[in-house]
Order: C-alpha cells, then sequence, then structure tokens
C-alpha cells in the first residue's frame, strides 16, 4: 500500500508560509492543484484549518491543533523510514537548518565537508537569516537544527553541541566626528554617556549589553536598532555610531577595514555558538548522524 504523504507535507508549507504562492513553489504544485489539496483535506477531517480572504491566510485554531500533529507524523515516519533503512547502512531524506549568513561562511564548512561524503542520501535544506530566531525555529518545529548563539538558560528539551566562542566587541568607525577620547585609552561604561549607539532590537547581544549598562546605572543613547549583525557594521562604518557585534561577525564583513575595535573593560559576556536541535528529534537517524558527525570533529 502506498503511504502518500504529500498532502501533510503541503499542508505544512502553507501552514509555515501563510502564502499560496509561496507554498506551491516549495511543493512544486500549481496553487490551483495546492487549493484542492488542503479542500480535501479539510473535507477529510471535517473542519476548516486555515481563514482565507483574497488578501491573507491564518490559520484556524482547528489547524494549528492539526500542524503539531502533521509535523509529528512527518517527524516519525523519517525516523521509522531510517530505522529500517538503517539495516542496510544508508540514509536517505532531508534535514532542514537554519542560520545567519555569518554563520555559513563560518561554520558550514567544517560541519558539512565530511558529512556529504558519508551520507550523501540526506538533502541539507539550508535557510539563512536573522539570528535571534534561530532558536525560536527549532522550539516550533519549523527547523530541524539551527546554528545560534547559546542563551544564558537553555530551554527545557533543547540540546546544543558548542561550536565556538565569540567575543562581543564595541566598534566604531576609522573616520568620524565621534570623541578622540574614545579611541585612546580603555574605556569604562561612564565613558559611552552621550555617544550614539547602533545595537540590535532584541537578541543575546542586546540583552548583555543592556544588563552591562544597567550594572552601572547607565543607559545606552540609541541612535539605531537594527535587526541583524551586519546591519549594525553597516551603519557604524558610515560614522553613525558604535555599535556591539560577535567577533566572528566583523571577521566576516566585508566592512572591516572601515570599523575598529575599542578597548573596553569590563568585556561583555562571549558568545557560545552551536548547534542545537530539540532532544526528542535526536531519535531521527538523520539528524543522530550529523549531531554524532559533529561531535567527532569538535
Amino acid at each position: 500500500m502506498a503511504i502518500d504523504l504529500r498532502p501533510l507535507k503541503q499542508f505544512l508549507a502553507l501552514a509555515e508560509s501563510l502564502h499560496f504562492n509561496r507554498a506551491s513553489l516549495i511543493c512544486h504544485v500549481s496553487p490551483s492543484t495546492l487549493s484542492r489539496s488542503i479542500k480535501q483535506l479539510e473535507e477529510q477531517l471535517g473542519v476548516a484549518l486555515f481563514e482565507r480572504d483574497n488578501r491573507s491566510v491564518s490559520l484556524t485554531p482547528e489547524g494549528k491543533r492539526f500542524q503539531a500533529y502533521a509535523r509529528e507524523t512527518l517527524s516519525q515516519w523519517e525516523i521509522i523510514h531510517n530505522e529500517l533503512m538503517a539495516g542496510a547502512r544508508e540514509l536517505h531524506g532531508s534535514l532542514s537548518m537554519y542560520c545567519s549568513v555569518t554563520a555559513s561562511y563560518s561554520f558550514l564548512y567544517d560541519i558539512l565537508s565530511q558529512f556529504r561524503p558519508r551520507y550523501p542520501g540526506i538533502e541539507i535544506k539550508l535557510h539563512t537569516g536573522d539570528p535571534e530566531p534561530a532558536i525560536q525555529r527549532v522550539l516550533t518545529e519549523q527547523e530541524d537544527l539551527a546554528i545560534a548563539a547559546r542563551p544564558d538558560s537553555l530551554p527545557t528539551g533543547l540540546a546544543f553541541q558548542q561550536i565556538a566562542v565569540s567575543p562581543l566587541l564595541f566598534i566604531a568607525p576609522v573616520n568620524s566626528q565621534l570623541p578622540e577620547y574614545l579611541f585612546k585609552k580603555q574605556l569604562s561604561v561612564n565613558d559611552f554617556q552621550g555617544i550614539p549607539m547602533i545595537l540590535q532590537e532584541k537578541g543575546i547581544a542586546r540583552q548583555r549589553l543592556d544588563s552591562w549598562f544597567q550594572a552601572h546605572g547607565r543607559a545606552p543613547k540609541i541612535y539605531a536598532q537594527v535587526a541583524g549583525n551586519e546591519a549594525i557594521v553597516s551603519m557604524v562604518s558610515l560614522g553613525f555610531g558604535v555599535g556591539v557585534v560577535p567577533e566572528i561577525v566583523l571577521n566576516n564583513s566585508p566592512l572591516a577595514d572601515n570599523v575598529q575595535v575599542l578597548k573596553v573593560r569590563p568585556e561583555l559576556k562571549p558568545y557560545k555558538v552551536g548547534l542545537c536541535v530539540l532532544e526528542k528529534k535526536l531519535r531521527n537517524p538523520l539528524i543522530a548522524a550529523l549531531w554524532n558527525q559533529l561531535s567527532e570533529i569538535l
């Protein structure tokens, strides 16, 4: 008996993108075919999974419950399928991974250069974006794995394997109208009073910087807030103010020569960068293969 998992995969593509055209491209079907598939699924279940009009698509409460079921069903299918295939020493399937562009430059080659020859039947679907949502995407099972900075408190059920440690650096433009003392001495929190700063909107680096100021009864003067670390380097290089970025971001930036690192004490707590996955997903032979190989090369 053929097992057709396409309706579940198509449902999840639409549930995550909330856009028929994007979901149809992901599934390699036409929007009309996708629409018919979703309608048939709703008829079989006897409930509406999506609320849709000419402008938007959203999940109903029943759709959200079915989303969790669909993810778990596909995950369990992958596990049993690959456990059976493992007897023949052959693993097939796909893994989704999320990371920032900088992380893809810095770590992916080392992680995948040995994995790909050993497991040619495993496809890696890589998604890149801002680093801040990486862990949340794993917790909500939008991704199987992610390269992320380790938070001070690791969420329950999340496994984390450290890859590298990256200091958090204060950077300033090479050419600017900022006070000269910033570049001539070791700085303390008091030296940043009135200095315009370009910061992440949220995330670990922002939390640590805010705590650094608060511990000394100070607050930063915020010139701009941005979503990604790469944007901080760009705005600092243009002379807009001082920023804080992980060293790995600065090392991979084409604008690194346009900024300089300030000497600041006490230093901010560094990033611990690593691969994260839900502990329950380590039962999946595909994920376990990548996880175990990472342990071997570290």
